[in-house]
């Protein structure tokens, strides 16, 4: 069904060109949209045409026309005045409106099915069926790419992101939550990942120029057949949930970039409490001070370079060395042996992620 919106703009445009008054009344005899409030007394006597035969007839003055989709009655056009050229003129607004009815009806058959492709609610025979009736090519490189963003009032993210960058007609943009916009983008052969990050980069700075805050986008690997988008889809979804726990600082986010973050994200919850035990016993990363937290992710981030560390943060060698030993005492662990550092960093990130897990607890 059209938005009233979109009807009102319609005839608003054929008004101008034509200077006839419009007004488009529904089966029930309700004003849908017109261009003049004199039109609107015509409601009542189109709503009595729409149950007559005819499909056009000349009531009060005024050109009637009905307009159909496929065999479905939608709605009465009526054109003010009388007289050949208004009916020519009415007839070609009834044709533009049936027209719009074709057109966002094959919209509508569309999104509803990358909705259900993406869900994997079709069996393998009705996704290359439906795609043929609905001329989508099944054999085309594609990858998902998911939006999240703070501000997302009314789905207005959707809204936005259909009218910057949904008139490809090779793409589609649609949402199955109220909490997440989807872009299903084509390629070509030419193009790769470096294309999806870059559409990705352009929906973040667009969205961020419309006022849009907190923008997050992460996107799957590329697939080779429309069956498997919905894999893209997971994908997507995997990449958003593990950017936030171990990338919060990225605003694009890449499943083949998660790194050991993918399989952390993986791990039932009880098996990282028993890790987390046998680690540090019954102690958590959340005790240690601030002072010590920040020597260990400094001394991750120098590659567990002892002196560039203690220049960054502007002490002495032998403090942090006196700092690495306290913690050695504390954990077992000595953060300058190679296997102890890689231990205690996935510890680090599997209490991560067991604190965003413990948000959806409650």
């Amino acid at each position: 069904m059209i938005s009233n919106q979109i009807l009102q703009s319609t005839i608003d445009g054929l008004r101008t060109i034509a200077r006839v008054e419009l007004c488009v009344v529904d089966v029930d005899g309700k004003i849908a949209a017109s261009t003049s409030e004199e039109m609107e007394i015509c409601a009542g006597a189109a709503k009595d045409f729409a149950d007559s035969p005819a499909d056009s007839q000349e009531v009060q003055g005024c050109q009637f026309f009905k307009v159909f989709d496929e065999t479905q009655l939608e709605y009465i056009l009526v054109a003010g005045g009388a007289g050949e050229d208004i009916y020519t003129i009415g007839k070609m607004a009834a044709f533009q409106i049936q027209t719009l009815l074709t057109a966002y009806k094959e919209r509508f058959d569309k999104d509803n099915f990358i909705k259900n492709l993406l869900l994997d609610n079709l069996l393998l025979v009705d996704i290359y069926s439906r795609s043929k009736k609905l001329h989508i090519p099944v054999d085309v490189d594609r990858a998902v790419l998911l939006i999240e963003a703070d501000d997302n009032r009314d789905g207005n993210v959707l809204e936005l992101v259909r009218s910057g960058f949904g008139n490809n007609s090779r793409d589609f943009v649609t949402a199955v939550d109220e909490n997440s916009v989807i872009i299903v983008k084509e390629l070509t052969e030419a193009e790769g990942t470096r294309e999806v990050d870059r559409t990705a980069g352009a929906v973040s700075e667009f969205l961020k120029k419309e006022g849009i805050q907190g923008v997050r986008i992460a996107y799957g690997t590329i697939v080779k057949e429309i069956k498997e988008v919905s894999r893209s889809y997971k994908e997507a979804k995997m990449a958003l949930d593990v950017g936030k726990i171990f990338f919060d600082e990225r605003d694009i986010i890449a499943y083949n970039e998660l790194g050991i973050g993918r399989l952390i994200y993986q791990l039932p919850i009880p098996l990282c409490k028993m890790f987390i035990k046998e680690i540090f016993g019954g102690k958590s990363p959340d005790d240690f001070d601030e002072e010590t937290l920040t020597t260990i992710n400094k001394f991750f981030e120098n590659s567990l370079n002892v002196s560039e560390t203690s220049r960054q943060l502007f002490i002495h060698r032998n403090t942090l060395v006196y700092r690495l030993d306290k913690l050695q005492k504390s954990t077992g662990l000595d953060l300058r042996v190679f296997e102890d550092a890689i231990t205690f960093k996935i510890a680090l990130m599997v209490v991560k992620y067991m604190k965003y897990m413990e948000t959806f607890e409650y």
